[in-house]
């Protein structure tokens, strides 16, 4: 028997995510699992679909480079330079969090966060409305391959999530690279 899984337009996804639950939506590649960055239990949950350990750390994704702000106050010309020259778009970046703005069930073992200012045009609507950035990680078991299909993201978790955020994936074939601003190193 098929569950049924709730399709969630932007506000009641943003309801969803204010009251602690998981939702998918599409991105630039593949579904993607979000939720409130802020919300500890949230982030578990999250982290438990995955089976994906906290030290790993979670991306953060936005609607544009405001919502980061915070974070960004301590860079260099040049490191923000950069920044703003890949997004929006498909490169996630991981800067320094000296001041720990971002909370260690986010971070994990780093001193850096993972953040992107997605050029989706539902993932920037999301988190406009949403007000801030949202967790942003691949809907699929750490490990397992990324899920580019409605119907095998409805299968694997129609009875763990509030619901999907209907919409289209994007063009990009792969999920996001990821660079270290510091060293300019690709992670993946």
């Amino acid at each position: 028997m098929r569950i049924e899984v709730a399709k969630l337009n932007i506000q009641r996804a943003c309801q969803s995510l204010k009251q602690g639950n998981v939702i998918a939506y599409p991105t630039e590649a593949v579904w993607g699992l979000g939720c409130d960055p802020q919300n500890e239990a949230a982030v578990g949950k999250i982290l438990r679909l995955k089976n994906r350990p906290v030290h790993k750390g979670l991306i953060l994704v936005s609607g544009s480079i405001a919502q980061f702000e915070p974070l960004l106050n301590k860079l260099s010309r040049e490191q923000r330079d950069k920044l703003i020259a890949s997004w929006p778009g498909h490169i996630t970046w991981l800067v320094p969090d000296s001041d720990n703005l971002t909370p260690e069930w986010i971070k994990g073992d780093h001193q850096s966060v993972a953040i992107r200012v997605s050029g989706h045009t539902i993932v920037q609507e999301l988190c406009s409305a949403f007000g801030g950035p949202i967790v942003s990680t691949s809907a699929n078991e750490a490990g397992k391959e990324e899920i580019k299909s409605r119907f095998i993201l409805e299968d694997k978790f129609a009875d763990k999530i509030a619901g999907i955020v209907d919409g289209d994936l994007g063009k990009s074939a792969k999920p996001s690279e990821i660079r270290d601003l510091l060293s300019g190193r690709v992670i993946r």
